[in-house]
């Protein structure tokens, strides 16, 4: 019974989580970030955070669209790394389906010792969002579940 109770309201409650997986690289003394969100959770974001209608497939400004996401991503993501915070650069998006990739990378970045990550990503507009960091030094990450209760999460390397 129990398991016909879940699967109904897990059916019906949609389900708020973001991906964000973040590599250092060490040749290029970089850290290279790909984050997975959900587009139509974004375009609500984006639309409240904003005060614009936004149409993440088919946007009237590409341009305008990519400047929204950069300021957005930048803002909502904060990483530091050995005490110093790192400046994020954003790259661009691929849509996949019913999310999308997006890209920010940050450069001349020592090797870590310490990562303090914040993520407070769809935090605004959706009160249930989980956003899931994985952190790769080498092959295997460390991980992080971020939400309203706790925006930040350090790892120790």
């Amino acid at each position: 019974m129990f398991t016909l109770v879940w699967g109904y309201v897990a059916f019906f409650h949609p389900f708020y989580i973001s991906l964000t997986d973040i590599r250092y690289n060490p040749e290029a003394k970089s850290v290279e970030i790909a984050q997975r969100i959900f587009w139509d959770d974004l375009e609500v974001a984006l639309a409240k955070t904003y005060d614009k209608k936004v149409d993440f497939l088919n946007p009237d400004d590409p341009d305008q669209l990519e400047a929204l996401l950069e300021d957005y991503l930048t803002a909502h993501n904060q990483i530091h790394i050995n005490g110093k915070k790192v400046q994020l650069m954003y790259l661009g998006h691929e849509v996949e389906e019913d999310a999308a990739w997006f890209y920010l990378e940050a450069k001349k970045i020592a090797k870590p010792k310490s990562v303090q990550i914040t993520n407070t990503l769809l935090f605004s507009q959706f009160e249930d969002q989980q956003n899931i960091v994985n952190f790769y030094m080498d092959e295997k990450p460390k991980s992080l579940l971020l939400d309203k209760r706790k925006e930040t999460g350090s790892l120790n390397f």
